[in-house]
Protein backbone atom coordinates (compact mmCIF):
# COMPACT_ATOMS: atom_id res chain seq x y z
CA UNK A 1 0.00 0.00 0.00
CA UNK A 2 1.07 3.67 -0.29
CA UNK A 3 2.23 5.50 2.34
CA UNK A 4 0.21 8.78 2.34
CA UNK A 5 0.27 11.82 4.82
CA UNK A 6 -2.12 12.86 7.15
CA UNK A 7 -3.12 16.02 4.75
CA UNK A 8 -3.51 13.81 1.96
CA UNK A 9 -5.88 11.75 4.02
CA UNK A 10 -7.80 14.68 5.14
CA UNK A 11 -8.14 16.12 2.10
CA UNK A 12 -9.29 12.86 0.64
CA UNK A 13 -12.10 12.11 3.45
CA UNK A 14 -12.51 16.19 3.80
CA UNK A 15 -12.12 16.88 0.43
CA UNK A 16 -12.33 20.82 -0.09
CA UNK A 17 -14.39 22.94 -2.70
CA UNK A 18 -15.89 20.02 -4.39
CA UNK A 19 -18.06 20.38 -6.98
CA UNK A 20 -18.46 23.18 -10.06
CA UNK A 21 -18.95 27.17 -10.08
CA UNK A 22 -21.92 28.59 -12.01
CA UNK A 23 -20.61 30.58 -14.89
CA UNK A 24 -17.08 30.53 -14.20
CA UNK A 25 -14.63 32.31 -15.42
CA UNK A 26 -12.56 29.91 -16.16
CA UNK A 27 -12.93 25.97 -16.46
CA UNK A 28 -11.15 22.85 -18.42
CA UNK A 29 -11.48 19.24 -18.28
CA UNK A 30 -8.44 16.85 -18.32
CA UNK A 31 -7.77 13.35 -18.30
CA UNK A 32 -10.61 10.80 -19.31
CA UNK A 33 -12.55 8.29 -17.44
CA UNK A 34 -10.98 5.56 -19.64
CA UNK A 35 -8.06 6.17 -18.73
CA UNK A 36 -8.34 6.41 -15.09
CA UNK A 37 -8.41 9.67 -13.85
CA UNK A 38 -10.28 12.69 -14.64
CA UNK A 39 -10.50 16.28 -13.41
CA UNK A 40 -12.95 19.30 -14.05
CA UNK A 41 -11.31 22.79 -12.65
CA UNK A 42 -13.22 26.05 -12.57
CA UNK A 43 -12.88 29.14 -10.78
CA UNK A 44 -14.39 32.78 -10.79
CA UNK A 45 -12.56 35.87 -10.07
CA UNK A 46 -13.50 38.85 -7.59
CA UNK A 47 -13.61 42.63 -8.41
CA UNK A 48 -9.87 42.64 -8.01
CA UNK A 49 -8.97 40.24 -10.78
CA UNK A 50 -8.28 37.67 -7.82
CA UNK A 51 -9.87 34.01 -7.85
CA UNK A 52 -12.39 33.97 -5.38
CA UNK A 53 -13.14 30.51 -5.59
CA UNK A 54 -12.31 27.29 -7.23
CA UNK A 55 -14.08 24.06 -7.59
CA UNK A 56 -13.40 20.86 -8.84
CA UNK A 57 -14.86 17.43 -9.87
CA UNK A 58 -12.66 14.21 -10.23
CA UNK A 59 -12.71 10.64 -11.25
CA UNK A 60 -9.27 8.68 -9.72
CA UNK A 61 -7.93 7.63 -6.36
CA UNK A 62 -7.42 9.19 -3.35
CA UNK A 63 -4.47 11.09 -4.49
CA UNK A 64 -6.08 12.54 -7.39
CA UNK A 65 -9.04 13.47 -5.25
CA UNK A 66 -6.51 15.03 -2.42
CA UNK A 67 -4.39 16.53 -5.13
CA UNK A 68 -7.81 18.11 -6.89
CA UNK A 69 -8.92 19.65 -3.56
CA UNK A 70 -5.11 20.91 -2.36
CA UNK A 71 -5.14 22.68 -5.83
CA UNK A 72 -8.35 24.59 -5.39
CA UNK A 73 -7.31 25.66 -1.62
CA UNK A 74 -3.70 27.01 -3.00
CA UNK A 75 -5.66 29.33 -5.76
CA UNK A 76 -7.97 31.05 -3.47
CA UNK A 77 -6.41 34.92 -3.38
CA UNK A 78 -4.28 34.83 -6.44
CA UNK A 79 -4.32 36.98 -9.45
CA UNK A 80 -4.31 34.62 -12.72
CA UNK A 81 -0.28 35.47 -13.00
CA UNK A 82 0.27 33.88 -9.74
CA UNK A 83 -1.98 30.53 -10.23
CA UNK A 84 0.54 30.26 -13.51
CA UNK A 85 3.58 29.70 -11.25
CA UNK A 86 2.07 27.13 -9.67
CA UNK A 87 3.95 23.35 -10.35
CA UNK A 88 2.49 20.18 -9.53
CA UNK A 89 5.08 20.12 -7.14
CA UNK A 90 3.56 22.80 -5.30
CA UNK A 91 0.45 20.53 -5.24
CA UNK A 92 2.89 17.92 -3.63
CA UNK A 93 4.06 19.71 -1.21
CA UNK A 94 1.08 21.23 0.16
CA UNK A 95 0.15 17.99 1.00
CA UNK A 96 3.42 17.01 2.96
CA UNK A 97 4.42 15.23 -0.32
CA UNK A 98 3.24 12.53 -2.51
CA UNK A 99 4.06 8.55 -3.46
CA UNK A 100 6.47 8.53 -6.32
CA UNK A 101 4.05 6.33 -8.09
CA UNK A 102 1.29 9.17 -7.75
CA UNK A 103 3.06 12.04 -8.57
CA UNK A 104 0.70 11.92 -12.50
CA UNK A 105 -2.62 12.95 -10.02
CA UNK A 106 -0.37 16.48 -9.58
CA UNK A 107 0.71 16.50 -12.43
CA UNK A 108 -3.17 16.60 -13.94
CA UNK A 109 -4.00 19.19 -11.67
CA UNK A 110 -1.02 21.48 -13.02
CA UNK A 111 -2.51 20.30 -16.31
CA UNK A 112 -6.12 21.48 -15.57
CA UNK A 113 -5.16 24.41 -14.07
CA UNK A 114 -3.06 25.49 -16.95
CA UNK A 115 -5.99 24.84 -19.62
CA UNK A 116 -8.90 26.45 -17.28
CA UNK A 117 -6.23 29.59 -17.32
CA UNK A 118 -5.98 29.56 -21.36
CA UNK A 119 -9.89 29.39 -21.40
CA UNK A 120 -10.44 32.36 -19.40
CA UNK A 121 -7.98 34.09 -21.69
CA UNK A 122 -9.89 32.94 -24.75
CA UNK A 123 -6.87 30.75 -25.98
CA UNK A 124 -7.26 27.43 -27.45
CA UNK A 125 -5.24 24.64 -25.45
CA UNK A 126 -5.38 22.42 -27.97
CA UNK A 127 -2.09 20.77 -29.51
CA UNK A 128 -2.68 19.20 -33.15
CA UNK A 129 1.08 18.73 -33.32
CA UNK A 130 1.36 16.39 -30.52
CA UNK A 131 1.51 12.59 -31.08
CA UNK A 132 0.03 10.14 -28.95
CA UNK A 133 2.80 7.94 -27.41
CA UNK A 134 0.94 5.97 -24.85
CA UNK A 135 -2.41 4.70 -26.31
CA UNK A 136 -2.91 2.94 -23.10
CA UNK A 137 -3.34 5.98 -20.98
CA UNK A 138 -3.66 9.10 -24.11
CA UNK A 139 -0.18 10.76 -23.42
CA UNK A 140 1.26 12.97 -25.75
CA UNK A 141 4.97 13.03 -27.01
CA UNK A 142 4.51 17.07 -25.64
CA UNK A 143 3.41 15.66 -22.34
CA UNK A 144 5.83 13.74 -21.75
CA UNK A 145 8.71 16.19 -22.66
CA UNK A 146 7.13 18.89 -20.23
CA UNK A 147 6.93 16.63 -17.48
CA UNK A 148 10.68 15.48 -18.34
CA UNK A 149 11.71 19.68 -18.40
CA UNK A 150 9.62 20.47 -15.43
CA UNK A 151 10.41 17.63 -12.85
CA UNK A 152 14.02 16.88 -13.90
CA UNK A 153 12.85 13.06 -14.64
CA UNK A 154 15.50 10.71 -15.94
CA UNK A 155 13.84 7.35 -16.11
CA UNK A 156 11.04 5.65 -17.78
CA UNK A 157 10.24 4.88 -14.27
CA UNK A 158 9.50 8.19 -13.27
CA UNK A 159 8.12 9.46 -16.27
CA UNK A 160 5.26 6.77 -15.51
CA UNK A 161 5.12 7.78 -12.16
CA UNK A 162 4.33 11.85 -13.35
CA UNK A 163 2.26 10.95 -16.77
CA UNK A 164 0.97 7.23 -16.82
CA UNK A 165 2.69 6.69 -19.59
CA UNK A 166 4.12 3.12 -20.15
CA UNK A 167 1.95 2.06 -17.20
CA UNK A 168 -0.23 -0.40 -19.49
CA UNK A 169 0.91 -2.65 -22.21
CA UNK A 170 4.66 -0.75 -22.18
CA UNK A 171 4.77 -0.88 -25.80
CA UNK A 172 5.72 2.43 -25.76
CA UNK A 173 8.79 2.12 -23.55
CA UNK A 174 11.07 2.54 -26.48
CA UNK A 175 9.67 5.93 -27.36
CA UNK A 176 9.41 7.56 -24.28
CA UNK A 177 13.33 6.52 -23.93
CA UNK A 178 13.87 8.37 -27.34
CA UNK A 179 12.22 11.50 -25.35
CA UNK A 180 14.04 11.30 -23.08
CA UNK A 181 17.38 11.16 -24.17
CA UNK A 182 16.50 13.75 -26.55
CA UNK A 183 15.45 16.02 -24.18
CA UNK A 184 18.17 15.36 -22.00
CA UNK A 185 21.18 15.78 -24.34
CA UNK A 186 19.09 18.90 -25.27
CA UNK A 187 19.25 20.25 -21.67
CA UNK A 188 23.10 19.37 -21.54
CA UNK A 189 23.59 21.28 -24.56
CA UNK A 190 21.94 24.03 -23.09
CA UNK A 191 23.55 24.20 -19.84
CA UNK A 192 26.22 26.42 -19.40
CA UNK A 193 29.65 25.74 -17.38
CA UNK A 194 30.56 28.40 -14.76
CA UNK A 195 32.44 31.59 -16.13
CA UNK A 196 30.36 31.24 -19.59
CA UNK A 197 29.27 33.91 -20.77
CA UNK A 198 25.26 34.51 -21.79
CA UNK A 199 23.79 33.10 -24.80
CA UNK A 200 24.53 35.06 -27.77
CA UNK A 201 22.06 36.91 -29.49
CA UNK A 202 22.56 34.05 -32.61
CA UNK A 203 21.77 31.41 -30.05
CA UNK A 204 18.90 33.43 -28.41
CA UNK A 205 17.23 33.45 -31.39
CA UNK A 206 17.93 30.26 -32.83
CA UNK A 207 16.21 28.90 -29.35
CA UNK A 208 13.12 31.41 -29.87
CA UNK A 209 12.39 30.02 -33.38
CA UNK A 210 11.89 26.47 -32.22
CA UNK A 211 10.07 27.75 -29.55
CA UNK A 212 7.68 29.57 -32.03
CA UNK A 213 7.82 26.78 -34.11
CA UNK A 214 7.04 23.98 -31.64
CA UNK A 215 5.32 25.48 -29.13
CA UNK A 216 3.37 28.98 -30.48
CA UNK A 217 2.81 28.60 -33.79
CA UNK A 218 0.60 25.29 -34.21
CA UNK A 219 -1.30 26.81 -31.21
CA UNK A 220 -2.22 29.96 -33.11
CA UNK A 221 -2.91 28.51 -36.20
CA UNK A 222 -5.61 26.26 -35.19
CA UNK A 223 -7.66 29.26 -34.23
CA UNK A 224 -6.52 30.58 -37.77
CA UNK A 225 -3.77 32.91 -36.64
CA UNK A 226 -0.04 33.11 -36.76
CA UNK A 227 3.19 34.97 -35.91
CA UNK A 228 6.35 35.86 -37.55
CA UNK A 229 9.38 36.79 -35.43
CA UNK A 230 11.00 40.08 -36.15
CA UNK A 231 13.69 40.76 -34.20
CA UNK A 232 15.55 40.19 -30.96
CA UNK A 233 16.92 43.30 -29.60
CA UNK A 234 18.33 42.35 -26.02
CA UNK A 235 15.59 40.44 -24.12
CA UNK A 236 13.08 41.93 -26.39
CA UNK A 237 11.48 39.72 -28.86
CA UNK A 238 9.62 41.71 -31.12
CA UNK A 239 6.86 39.56 -33.17
CA UNK A 240 4.14 40.61 -35.95
CA UNK A 241 1.13 38.61 -35.86
CA UNK A 242 -0.94 38.12 -38.53
CA UNK A 243 -4.36 35.92 -40.06
CA UNK A 244 -7.10 35.98 -36.99
CA UNK A 245 -4.91 37.08 -34.68
CA UNK A 246 -3.61 40.19 -36.23
CA UNK A 247 -7.51 41.59 -36.09
CA UNK A 248 -8.80 39.60 -32.57
CA UNK A 249 -9.19 42.52 -30.24
CA UNK A 250 -7.54 39.82 -27.54
CA UNK A 251 -4.22 40.01 -29.30
CA UNK A 252 -1.99 41.50 -26.99
CA UNK A 253 -3.59 39.30 -24.27
CA UNK A 254 -2.61 36.38 -26.50
CA UNK A 255 0.69 38.12 -26.53
CA UNK A 256 1.49 38.22 -23.01
CA UNK A 257 -0.08 35.66 -21.86
CA UNK A 258 0.52 32.95 -24.00
CA UNK A 259 3.33 33.58 -26.68
CA UNK A 260 5.36 35.51 -24.00
CA UNK A 261 4.74 32.97 -21.10
CA UNK A 262 5.98 30.21 -23.33
CA UNK A 263 9.09 31.96 -24.55
CA UNK A 264 10.11 32.90 -20.99
CA UNK A 265 9.55 29.37 -20.00
CA UNK A 266 11.34 27.57 -22.82
CA UNK A 267 14.03 30.20 -23.58
CA UNK A 268 14.57 32.41 -20.60
CA UNK A 269 12.44 34.23 -18.02
CA UNK A 270 13.95 37.57 -18.89
CA UNK A 271 12.08 37.68 -21.95
CA UNK A 272 9.35 40.47 -22.88
CA UNK A 273 7.47 40.16 -26.27
CA UNK A 274 6.36 43.37 -28.37
CA UNK A 275 4.14 43.20 -30.92
CA UNK A 276 5.37 45.54 -33.93
CA UNK A 277 3.77 46.37 -37.74
CA UNK A 278 5.16 43.99 -40.20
Amino acid sequence: MWEYTDKVREHFLNPRNAGEIEDPDGVAEVGSIACGDALKLSFKLDENKRIADAKFKTFGCASAIASASALTEILKGKTIEEAMKITNQDIADYLGGLPQEKMHCSVLGQEALEKAIENYRGISHKRPEEEIVCACFGVTDGEIERAIRQNHLTSVEEVTYYTKAGGGCENCHAKIQAILDRVLAAKRSEKEPEGRPRLSNIQKIRMIEETIEREIRPSLQHDGGDIDLIDVIGNRVLVATRGACATCQASQITLKSFVEWKLKEFVSPDLVGEEVAK
